[in-house]
């Protein structure tokens, strides 16, 4: 059993501050509580309600600029995981990843690029972190984001 704060500890020591959870952009709930899984809805990589990263990765992106767009997603959910947890080593495991890569046509690094979501979990939960995921290429995702995650989480 890890000690309470040591998941906070660990985003501090990696520079990472936890701001207040995005809001949803339309008609649906940021998350579902199905004891013990939290459903996490889509996020893109925004900070501070301001969209970073605008564009198509493989085009006005490139592959490294798109694993940090993913990494913003995550932080995303980390904040929103922390309000409806309060603390966030009650995540025992994260079970899935959906990632969503806005990709200019040809570009085949979609792994790559949701690895930026994928390694700051293993950075910050350790093994609990390792997940299941799919990286998806689309033609475009809301308001034009390089990037959205979904997440599927467990607590207790």
């Amino acid at each position: 059993m890890q000690l309470h704060g040591q998941v906070e500890a660990r985003l501090e020591e990696l520079n990472i501050l936890l701001d207040s959870p995005p809001k949803p952009s339309g008609n649906y709930l940021p998350y579902t509580l199905l004891p013990p899984l939290i459903y996490l809805s889509g996020v893109t990589p925004k900070a501070g309600g301001v969209l970073q990263y605008k564009g198509k990765v493989g085009q006005e992106f490139s592959k490294e600029e798109g694993y940090q767009a993913a990494r913003q997603c995550m932080i995303n959910q980390l904040s929103t995981l922390k309000f409806i947890l309060g603390d966030l080593n009650r995540i025992t495991g994260i079970v899935k990843m959906e990632g969503f890569i806005n990709a200019n046509p040809g570009f085949h690094d979609l792994p790559y690029v949701l690895n930026g979501a994928s390694d700051l979990l293993v950075e910050v939960f350790g093994d609990r972190g390792l997940h299941a995921r799919s990286a998806i290429g689309v033609a475009t995702l809301p308001g034009g984001a390089a990037v959205e995650v979904e997440l599927i989480v467990s607590y207790e």
